[in-house]
């Protein structure tokens, strides 16, 4: 199958991956040379669809085109398109409309009685205040007093949601499908840099099969309300023994995909398409045996190695995969023989979780050797005891 991926950062960057392990022809298209994406596909077209005088032509080679970017234009450049040709475009356009709006998403999931942080609470601090629109770390921040919060306010873009800041570890949730036949998949552990973007994902999740079948409902519940056709990523927090939701997107995301097919061999891309072209087929759940996955992003620079948030592997240049990485199942990577600057996406699997970490541990002080470096660096957010909290984990850069 020849797919055509819009988009090459982050989303662009997992689609090309997904896709390229489901067997297809991958095509990937940006107005911007060098992104990362271009060096995980058969093909690169450096073009900007908002500009095309003839779409269809363009897009006529393709038996699938996967929209992997949240530029508003683009997007509804690709609707309109859609309206009018029998192209097939895998994009939920409608839910996506609700889910790209922090304030539109927090009033369905009001409500639906689905738990958030508390909204616009007075005086309860620290907040944390987000972007209404848009994904990825990009725009957060954590106020602790009145001062601070106003200062924030009178210079932050658009509109903003301020919740209070909950204390608690964050879990992921993709759940696929259309109404009346949804099926949620593999419960994955979250973990954040010091500015609140993913920089691990660990599967699977060890929580209680209790707060996973919450987890579910809320995903289920969530997806029947948005009236879901497509792929949804649902990020919540554990407050105490209350799954809180932090966001919800209806579009692939990013790492978590690549995790689940290493933990389970679940391809979300491939059932997603699968579910397109077939939306009777029953989708089946994860496999009972799950393998341990650490997925987790670095950055080799000086003597120093520096475990950090994806939004380092989107300056990087066109990517490439790398099978064997010192001793890592794979590694999506810019780096070359010569090259004493680097990033890399480590991906490792085992047995199980211990044995993941510990082979993680091995690749860590294999790398150490090599460049012989001297500083090893993981920080955590620490600003008032913060934690691990994340908000819009998650998601591409535009």
């Amino acid at each position: 199958m020849k797919v055509a991926i819009i988009g090459g950062k982050l989303q662009g960057l997992e689609a090309a991956y997904l896709a390229g392990k489901a067997g297809w022809d991958v095509t990937v298209i940006d107005r911007v040379p060098g992104v990362p994406a271009a060096g995980l596909c058969q093909q690169f077209l450096l073009a900007d669809i908002t500009v095309q005088t003839n779409l269809k032509r363009f897009l006529q080679p393709f038996d699938m085109v996967i929209p992997a970017l949240e530029n508003h234009d683009a997007l509804k450049c690709l609707q309109n398109y859609a309206q009018n040709d029998r192209t097939e475009i895998l994009f939920d356009f409608d839910a996506y409309a609700i889910t790209s709006s922090k304030i539109e998403s927090d009033k369905l999931l009001s409500d639906i009685h689905i738990p958030t942080p508390t909204s616009n609470p007075e005086g309860d601090f620290p907040l944390i205040v987000k972007p209404s629109k848009g994904s990825g770390s990009t725009g957060i921040c954590v106020v602790h007093n009145s001062k601070q919060l106003e200062s924030h306010l009178a210079t932050a873009p658009g509109k903003q949601v301020i919740q209070k800041f909950v204390h608690g570890p964050s879990y992921s949730l993709e759940i696929i499908g259309h109404p009346g036949n949804y099926c949620p998949l593999q419960v994955t552990e979250l973990e954040v840099d010091p500015v609140f973007d993913c920089k691990r994902v660990i599967a699977p999740s060890e929580l209680s099969n209790k707060i996973i079948a919450d987890f579910e409902y809320i995903a289920v519940t969530t997806a029947e309300a948005l009236k879901l056709n497509g792929l949804m990523d649902i990020e919540v927090i554990l407050d105490h023994d209350v799954l809180r939701v932090l966001e919800i997107d209806a579009r692939l995301p990013s790492q978590t995909p690549i995790t689940v097919l290493a933990s389970t061999g679940i391809n979300m891309l491939q059932l997603l398409v699968e579910q397109h072209f077939r939306p009777s087929h029953e989708i089946t759940g994860i496999p009972i045996s799950q393998r341990g996955v650490v997925y987790e992003h670095i950055r080799v620079a000086g003597n120093t190695l520096t475990v950090t948030g994806e939004h380092a592997m989107t300056s990087a240049g066109p990517l490439h995969l790398e099978e064997g990485f010192f001793g890592a199942d794979e590694a999506i990577t810019c780096r070359s023989d010569n090259q004493t600057d680097w990033v890399a996406t480590l991906i490792l699997s085992a047995e199980n979780r211990t044995a993941a970490w510990e082979k993680r541990e091995a690749v860590i002080a294999e790398i150490m050797g090599f460049y012989n470096l001297d500083t090893y660096r993981d920080h955590t957010p620490t600003h008032h005891d913060i934690g691990r909290q994340s908000l819009s984990l998650k998601g591409s850069f535009k």
